[in-house]
């Protein structure tokens, strides 16, 4: 899931299952192995299936193991929780807090 590509094929399948060839034509960039490879390592690790629909390969997400992962994540959220709070504080010291009217205080 760390590279970007990945990332965007999840990102695309998360709107519906798609084609190989609609995934290939979505990342122009890349060859269609390249895509294929993408694909394959998704496929591997659970995150996608592949379905034949008579001379297509249909992909879709599978949701249980999104779920797997945020439950994963779940024990490091709170380091970014607190990380932002530290910005927000930051922000606020170092440029005051916005008001409606768009000045600061």
């Amino acid at each position: 899931m760390a590279e970007p590509n990945r990332r965007f094929l999840l990102e695309l399948l998360a709107e519906g299952g798609r084609s190989a060839g609609e995934l290939v034509e979505a990342l122009p960039s890349l060859t269609q192995p390249a895509v294929s490879r993408h694909l394959r390592v998704l496929r591997e690790v659970g995150l996608v299936e592949v379905r034949p629909e008579a001379q297509r390969r249909i992909y879709t997400l599978c949701p249980e193991r999104l779920v797997e992962l945020d439950q994963w994540l779940s024990r490091y959220r709170r380091f970014w929780s607190d990380r932002l709070d530290a910005l927000e504080q930051h922000l606020n010291t170092t440029h005051g807090t916005p008001r409606p009217n768009g000045k600061t205080r």
